[in-house]
């Protein structure tokens, strides 16, 4: 790929990345203001509560998913420094610019991300 391309992808790894790390930092502080205002917003029913610990829970997942987002685009940011970038890292193949544009942090081809989910399912 040539550096030009992988200019476009680089700007556009970082935009997602700075997005990202606003989001999580606006769930982690959801999630824990949440807790600290206990004695304010205690719930008085028991519905309630397991409510109020089902969306901290959920926003506790959110931010590990993000968080593994996030790593890819480092991951991705590194291979653009290396020129690396839009090759695969599972058979050194090239990952199609389609594929790209539409994950731009993803480090395998569809091939081998197909073989990795059917072994990650079996």
């Amino acid at each position: 790929m040539k550096k030009s391309e992988m200019q476009v992808y680089k700007e556009r790894l970082l935009r997602i990345r700075a997005r990202l790390r606003g989001d999580v930092s606006s769930m982690a502080d959801a999630a824990l203001g949440h807790e600290g205002s206990e004695s304010s917003s205690m719930p008085i029913h028991m519905a309630e509560l397991g409510s109020d610990n089902f969306e901290q829970e959920f926003t506790l997942s959110l931010m590990a998913t993000e968080e593994d987002t996030l790593e890819m685009i480092e991951q991705a940011l590194i291979r653009v420094e290396n020129g690396t970038f839009g090759d695969c890292v599972g058979c050194q193949g090239t990952i199609p610019k389609t594929r790209l544009n539409a994950i731009p942090h993803t480090p395998v081809c569809v091939k081998c991300a197909t073989s990795r989910d059917q072994e990650m399912a079996g």
